[in-house]
């Protein structure tokens, strides 16, 4: 069971994502808050696998809330909720470790599918939106020469290269011709040595060390098996 907290002001939004994932049959709404602080609390009694965070809160905002709840429980998923796909607000949520985020009006099937990725650690964002997310984050950095991330395996090195393209989980298994757990074990590890939280920083780790290009092509070759 996939235990969720709700953190939006408004209580009709609450109540409508309560009633779908409830449904689901495989999630349970641990929680329901109206302000950041309220999902910081929550977080910390509920313990949830999974956040849906909206950033616009009164009190203490979402922005501020994500950095809390990840301080205290980095493995908790964070996604955000916003109006605007294109909210500058969303690319700093996602900078301070939240996994993905849903636009309020999507579709209803899209916010339990996201959840589901969330919890088992899978890419959120489509290809296409993960790589406007990299060029905004690359475009607001001092750019240094790209060298290979110190300490991963040839490896954990084209699997990082893979994830920073946009695959999913199957998608690199389908690639190397390993399985989809052997993947999970080399993303988390590699992840864990560099210290990220997230496929999002994961992805832009190998752009910025040239693991992969700009066309978002690995530089590598993947060997199969």
């Amino acid at each position: 069971m996939i235990r969720v907290l709700v953190a939006d002001d408004q209580a009709l939004v609450r109540a409508g994502v309560r009633m779908l994932l409830q449904a689901t049959g495989d999630m349970e709404v641990v929680g329901e808050a109206e302000d950041g602080a309220e999902a910081v609390r929550l977080a910390e009694r509920h313990l949830p696998d999974v956040i849906l965070m909206d950033l616009r809160m009164p009190r203490v905002d979402g922005l501020e809330a994500i950095k809390r709840v990840l301080a205290a429980r980095p493995g908790t998923r964070i996604v955000v909720l916003t109006t605007f796909a294109e909210d500058g607000n969303v690319y700093a949520a996602l900078r301070a470790g939240a996994v993905g985020f849903l636009v309020k009006d999507d579709e209803p099937e899209r916010m339990v599918d996201a959840v589901r990725r969330a919890a088992a650690g899978e890419q959120l964002l489509a290809p296409s939106v993960l790589r406007r997310v990299v060029e905004r984050f690359l475009a607001a950095e001092e750019q240094a020469a790209p060298a290979a991330p110190p300490g991963l395996t040839e490896r954990e090195l084209e699997v990082l290269a893979l994830v920073g393209t946009g695959l999913s989980n199957a998608e690199i298994a389908e690639e190397l011709h390993v399985g989809v757990t052997t993947v999970k074990t080399h993303i988390a590890a590699a992840m864990e040595k560099l210290g990220l939280r997230n496929r999002i920083q994961a992805a832009v780790v190998a752009h910025r060390t040239g693991l992969v290009d700009a066309s978002f092509r690995p530089v590598r070759q993947p060997r199969g098996g």
